[in-house]
């Protein structure tokens, strides 16, 4: 037993848990896997991927069983987020966006909200997550999105960008400005815009590196109406839930990269015993050898970390935003330095589409970036020591 399958084991899931990731790495193999090639070059959503998640039931592990789900582990979720996206990186981030955006309806909604809105999710609708703007990246107080009270609606103006699943969401959770509150963080309030509103619409699809059957959409909202039964919370405390949303979408992102992180590794390893070059294969070499250790090494600690931040999340602690950062950070950054090297130990074939190599770099890169930029989650570790 290799020290990767150490770890697995380690993770200790009970029967229930052991059958459903059967199911879920069958599914990948049979279905996401043959998939991935095709949806990359062509950019195509994968549906057929989507139902396979959903044949499985997939959504219910993180919706409450009083709203159509079966709410398991948040480790079992990470896991699963980390085997959909070895197989393949968009379909992951896919599936992953669902638990994003909805989430925070589980956390921060009422029974009224949860009990209407929620069993779309939980038989296998589409979620997503609506924060960015052009003048709200890292820094999402500087969103101009607003929105009026008017009786028994709330009305929306503005626009989003950057926000997956966009065109094809069942249910967006929006954040956006409280006309009638002046300071710009304390005005921030999030409600849910379900599908088919009137004055919705998607503006523009992005053409990206990698990802490409994920879609990445600009949003606009005319006069959108929607019921104030749909704001979650009060108005004005969309900051407060944001950042704890974040706080548990981060180390989903972290699963997302380790499961791209997995698949370089797997590739160099298969390719680096079965290439010869001098009458040696490519891990004969030292220096090659000594590359695999760094990595491997490096691997073994992200999947513990990640490991320990899920287990304070499902032992219930609430205070784990630094250990969130730590995972998004190091996880992500590793998914690039192995698909870097993923690349480079494939040498001239890496560079090409025959081995997926290549995809698994360009896919990698964007995880460094969403879920607040590598650069910020930095900063955020660093100043947490700070004593003044």
């Amino acid at each position: 037993m290799n020290m990767l399958e150490k770890v697995a084991k380690a993770r200790g899931w009970n029967d229930e848990e052991r059958q459903i990731l059967v199911q879920v790495q069958r599914m990948t193999d049979e279905v996401i896997a043959p998939n991935a090639e095709h949806t990359d070059a062509t950019g195509e959503f994968p549906w057929k991927n989507v139902e396979a998640i959903n044949a499985l039931g997939l959504n219910a592990i993180f919706v409450p069983e009083q709203y159509g789900g079966m709410q398991m582990s948040y480790k079992l979720y990470l896991e699963i987020v980390s085997i959909i996206s070895e197989a393949c990186a968009a379909t992951g981030i896919i599936y992953a966006t669902n638990y994003h955006g909805m989430k925070p309806l589980i956390d921060f909604g009422n029974d009224e909200q949860r009990a209407r809105l929620l069993p779309c999710i939980a038989e296998g609708g589409l979620g997503a997550l609506g924060i960015t703007e052009p003048t709200a990246g890292s820094d999402a107080t500087g969103m101009k999105t607003s929105f009026t009270p008017d009786g028994d609606d709330i009305v929306i103006k503005g626009s989003k960008i950057f926000i997956t699943n966009g065109d094809v969401a069942d249910r967006i959770l929006l954040f956006g400005k409280w006309s009638k509150i002046e300071d710009p963080r304390k005005a921030i309030s999030v409600l849910i815009l379900e599908k088919g509103a009137e004055g919705f619409s998607v503006i523009g699809k992005e053409k990206k590196m990698g990802h490409n059957g994920s879609s990445t959409c600009a949003l606009s909202f005319d006069n959108v109406r929607v019921p104030r039964a749909n704001l979650i919370g009060e108005p004005g405390e969309g900051l407060r839930i944001l950042l704890a949303s974040l706080n548990k979408s981060r180390p989903s992102i972290a699963a997302h990269a380790r499961g791209i992180a997995r698949a370089a590794f797997r590739d160099m390893v298969a390719y680096g015993n079965d290439r010869k070059q001098g009458g040696k294969t490519v891990l004969e070499f030292q220096g090659n050898q000594f590359t695999l250790a760094d990595l491997a090494s490096e691997l073994l600690m992200v999947e513990r970390w990640i490991d320990y931040v899920a287990d304070m999340v499902d032992g219930g602690e609430t205070d784990f935003g630094m250990e969130a950062s730590v995972a998004k950070l190091r996880a992500t950054d590793l998914a690039m330095n192995m698909a870097i090297e993923c690349v480079q130990f494939h040498g001239g074939y890496g560079y090409c589409r025959d081995y997926r190599a290549e995809r698994l770099m360009r896919d990698a890169k964007i995880t460094q970036i969403w879920e607040g930029t590598n650069q910020v989650h930095r900063q955020l570790i660093g100043r947490s020591f700070r004593t003044k």
